[in-house]
C-alpha cells in the first residue's frame, strides 16, 4: 500500500511540475493555483509514504518518477529533444528505480 501512496505522491509531483510551466512564472492564476495544490499534495503523500518506507529509497523514487513523467510530458507537450542519448539517460533512471524498489525490504 505504501508504494502506491509513493505512487501518487510521484504522480502529484509530475502535475505540479508541469504547472510550473504553465504557470509562466506564477503570473496564470488558474495554472499557479493548480500547482500549489498538487505540490502540497506531493508532499503529503509522500509523508505518508515516508511512514513505513526507507526515507533515501522513497525520496529517490519519488524524485525517479517526477523526473521520468516530467521528461515523458515535456516531450509530448512541449516538443522536447527526442534523443538517444536522453533515452540512454531515461532507461538508467528507470533502472536505478526498479533496483531501489527491488532491493528494498
Amino acid at each position: 500500500m505504501e508504494w502506491i501512496i509513493l505512487l501518487v505522491a510521484g504522480l502529484f509531483e509530475i502535475s505540479w511540475a508541469i504547472g510550473l510551466k504553465f504557470s509562466h512564472g506564477f503570473t496564470q492564476v488558474i495554472p499557479t493555483i493548480i500547482t500549489i495544490v498538487c505540490m502540497i499534495a506531493s508532499f503529503y503523500f509522500l509523508a505518508l509514504a515516508l511512514k513505513s518506507l526507507p526515507l533515501g529509497t522513497a525520496y529517490a523514487i519519488w524524485t525517479g518518477i517526477g523526473t521520468l513523467g516530467t521528461v515523458i510530458l515535456g516531450i509530448i507537450l512541449f516538443k522536447e529533444p527526442f534523443t538517444m542519448m536522453r533515452m540512454l539517460c531515461f532507461a538508467l533512471i528507470v533502472s536505478g528505480i526498479t533496483g531501489l524498489k527491488l532491493l528494498s525490504h
